[in-house]
């Protein structure tokens, strides 16, 4: 409320209203004033404009203003951001009689959180006039008390401040007082009378006095208190105190019973007009009769009820003496009790607001709270700083006079801590220090920063051959450190040709459990290794992934019987026919067998066998077990039958076994019959041996470095596997067989893989089997030698 007397007035009253609104960059605050007592509406400042904030975006942002303890009394309108008086303010009820008074705002707005401070200087209009303790004081004077005898009156209090509380006093004209104004000096009220006439109780036995307070406001308001003075005759001497004024200094808190001060007073009157009793003026408050005691005897004043530095700083006490006489005298002094702050009041803690949960790639100095502290003692025991748990990614910052922002400090990962536990504490600077706390829960919201990992970037699985379709072979699986769907994993191939078909037509993923099938049956002999990648993604924005590598072995089964090779000669019916003269010797070979298997290993590992004769005729042939080379096994005579006809059944070493059948027809001649090649045949027999040592050497080097280099790779095999964890299949295992063959003789090397990846057996077991050599002729050795290389040839290790 503006009081308008002239127009010069009312414009310095508005630059005023314009310099108070102005904001400090310095302090980063709006200031405002408005007069107490202004209406419902008053305008007090365009808050939004002032702050910088668009109009526009006051409710998006949910612009609101908060106060403590002074809820409603001012309110901004969202629509124009102007800030008004909404309800009655009374200064003297917000501040009573602090010389600063001002209503402390913050205005928060969110998305991104800020946080302002607004100061609205309440300005105090001369709304309340001085008031004395009571309508009326009697006092009582003798009339022997000399001129220039002073009488202390209590003065009037006003609830205003400054200019509107400065009072004068005036005393209605009278011919035996005069007044005594009071002294710069707040705490010594020296308002009191001054005897400037003789009194006359006959002439003047009632005086009656009016006692008038004026304010310096505009307009000025006034208050009275009559003053009944009653003459008395006799004592002529009043109790002196030993000074006007005592200062008392008392720490609060202390107990009942604690001696304030002993007051002494003199009469120089004798007997009963010289003897004093203490007491406490009537003018005093009742709130410092609640507190101190007076012994009327020995004056000593003392405290009977709680002292409290926050609720009185100083206390003012007007003691009386007054004499036994019978007309009783009194003399007055005045205690100023000072009270010293003790640190006993407790810090106060408070969140004002929280932006609650945070990303963990939310930026350094993120504002995630506002917290606000206070503490009612004063001076160092008022003085509050915070503090933070140590050794976490956050700090406190000072924004405002008693106001922190809990900030983020460093940068935070989910995946190692998901959640803190922060415990601010508010400790006051007293002696001992008092403290309190405040916790907040800190959660970390996920961001997808991590990519679905496997255990190892390569799986080896082994599967048999002719699987079903549909077979589950393999499950991959990837784990993913962050949460909810930035760690849902899906599966997918990694789409690439094989041959000139799809991938996707041999093998398919799941996409949820990453079990992996072979949609047909594979084939060894049309496929022994399959390789291909399954991707893991997972389903945050934007998505991460890695890939996994599977190599696919496929194991051989015996499903290929032995097949014969064209015989060399001519024969009808696939049958082989030989010329044997009659005159042979032991041992002597008169034909051989060939097949071959399209498995490997065990499979494809060959043996012969000579079925008997029909009618249980002794035949005098014999059939190498591993060579397929026929030879005599007697000297020929003429009761054996001039022809034979043998059946030769070739078996491998599957599981079941798989068999072929060869007939060979030998016929006995005269030697002169037989052909050119069986006398090369028969010479190659009894003949060189030197060429038989030629090709043995040749044989052995070939099979020591063939061997060297499967004990090579079964070591590196062992190794890797033995580093590598067990994997998984839903088919049966394996069983792999290496054979090779000689005209020397037969080795073989079975390596008898029984997988974890299948069966969940133990490690692998390795066979290594050698047979004696038989000795057929050179021209055989020389077939032997070629289709031992063949049998290498198709060998997987």
């Amino acid at each position: 409320v503006v009081y308008s007397r002239v127009g010069q007035e009312s414009r310095r009253l508005l630059l005023l209203l314009l310099l108070l609104s102005a904001w400090e960059a310095g302090n980063g605050q709006l200031h405002y004033s408005v007069s107490e007592e202004a209406k419902h509406g008053t305008f007090v400042g365009r808050i939004a404009q002032d702050l910088g904030l668009e109009l526009a975006e006051l409710v998006p942002r949910l612009f609101r203003v908060a106060s403590k303890g002074r809820g409603g009394l001012l309110e901004v309108n969202l629509q124009n951001g102007i800030l008004f008086v909404n309800s009655r303010i009374d200064r003297e009820e917000l501040c009573r009689r602090s010389a600063e008074c001002s209503i402390h705002l913050e205005v928060i707005v969110d998305r991104p959180l800020q946080v302002f401070h607004v100061d609205v200087e309440v300005r105090d209009i001369n709304d309340n006039p001085p008031v004395f303790p009571a309508t009326q004081k009697n006092l009582s004077i003798a009339e022997s008390r000399p001129l220039d005898s002073r009488f202390p009156l209590e003065g009037a209090s006003d609830a205003d401040i400054g200019e509107n509380a400065l009072l004068t006093y005036r005393l209605s004209p009278n011919e035996y007082f005069s007044l005594e104004k009071p002294s710069d000096d707040e705490l010594v009220k020296g308002l009191g009378l001054i005897l400037r006439k003789s009194l006359d109780r006959e002439e003047a036995p009632e005086i009656f006095l009016v006692l008038t307070a004026t304010d310096g406001g505009k307009p000025e308001l006034t208050g009275t208190v009559q003053l009944l003075i009653t003459v008395l005759d006799a004592n002529d001497n009043a109790p002196a105190f030993d000074r006007t004024i005592y200062k008392v200094r008392l720490l609060e808190n202390v107990p009942n019973g604690t001696l304030v001060i002993k007051l002494n007073a003199s009469d120089l009157d004798e007997g009963l007009n010289g003897d004093i009793i203490y007491s406490f003026s009537n003018d005093i408050s009742p709130n410092v009769k609640s507190k101190f005691h007076i012994d009327p005897i020995t004056g000593q004043i003392i405290v009977k009820g709680y002292i409290d530095f926050e609720e009185s700083k100083s206390y003012e006490i007007i003691v009386e003496g007054i004499d036994k006489g019978q007309l009783p005298l009194s003399g007055h002094c005045r205690v100023i009790v000072e009270v010293e702050d003790n640190n006993d009041n407790v810090p106060d803690l408070e969140f004002k607001s929280l932006s609650l949960p945070i990303r963990e790639d939310a930026p350094l100095g993120t504002v995630i709270a506002l917290i606000s502290v206070s503490d009612k003692d004063m001076g160092v025991n008022g003085l509050v700083t915070c503090s933070l748990t140590s050794h976490v990614p956050f700090k406190l910052v000072s924004t405002f006079k008693n106001y922190y922002s809990l900030v983020l400090d460093s940068a935070l990962d989910r995946e190692s801590v998901s959640a803190y536990e922060l415990v601010v504490t508010a400790r006051d600077g007293g002696s001992p220090s008092l403290w309190a706390t405040a916790s907040v829960s800190v959660e970390v919201a996920d961001v997808n920063d991590n990519a679905p990992a496997f255990v190892q970037p390569e799986y080896t699985v082994f599967v048999k051959e002719n699987n079903p379709p549909g077979c589950h072979i393999f499950t991959v699986s990837a784990w993913d450190a962050d949460a909810q769907e930035n760690a849902l994993v899906s599966y997918s191939l990694v789409e690439r040709r094989v041959g000139e078909r799809a991938l996707s037509s041999y093998v398919s993923v799941h996409a949820e459990s990453g079990k992996v099938y072979a949609l047909q049956p594979l084939d060894h002999e049309e496929l022994e290794l399959l390789q291909f990648q399954v991707t893991a993604r997972d389903a945050g924005v934007p998505p991460l992934g890695s890939n996994v590598t599977l190599q696919v072995f496929v194991l051989d089964e015996n499903d290929n019987a032995p097949a014969l090779l064209a015989p060399r000669a001519g024969g009808t019916g696939g049958a082989v026919s030989e010329l044997v003269p009659w005159s042979v010797s032991v041992g002597h070979v008169v034909a051989k067998v060939r097949a071959v298997d399209a498995d490997s290993g065990y499979n494809a590992w060959l043996s012969y066998e000579l079925q008997p004769g029909t009618g249980g005729a002794r035949i005098p042939f014999r059939v190498g077990l591993y060579t397929g080379e026929i030879s005599t096994t007697r000297a020929l005579d003429e009761t054996d039958a001039p022809r034979h006809r043998l059946l030769v059944l070739v078996k491998d070493h599957g599981e079941p076994a798989l068999t072929a059948t060869a007939t060979v027809l030998v016929s006995l001649v005269e030697s002169g019959q037989a052909p050119k090649a069986s006398s090369r045949a028969l010479a190659g027999a009894v003949g060189p041996d030197a060429a038989l040592v030629d090709v043995n050497v040749y044989l052995i080097i070939a099979i020591c470095a063939v061997s060297s280099l499967l004990v090579l790779t079964l070591l590196l095999y062992t190794a890797l596997r033995c580093s590598a964890p067990p994997t998984e299949g839903a088919c049966a295992p394996g069983k792999p067989t290496l054979v090779c063959s000689s005209a020397v003789g037969s080795w073989s090397y079975s390596q008898q893989r029984r997988p974890r990846v299948c069966s969940g057996e133990g490690p692998p077991k390795t066979d290594l089997m050698a047979f004696s050599p038989s000795l057929p002729d050179s021209r055989d050795r020389e077939d032997e030698l070629q289709t031992t290389e063949e049998s290498f040839a198709k060998v997987s290790v």
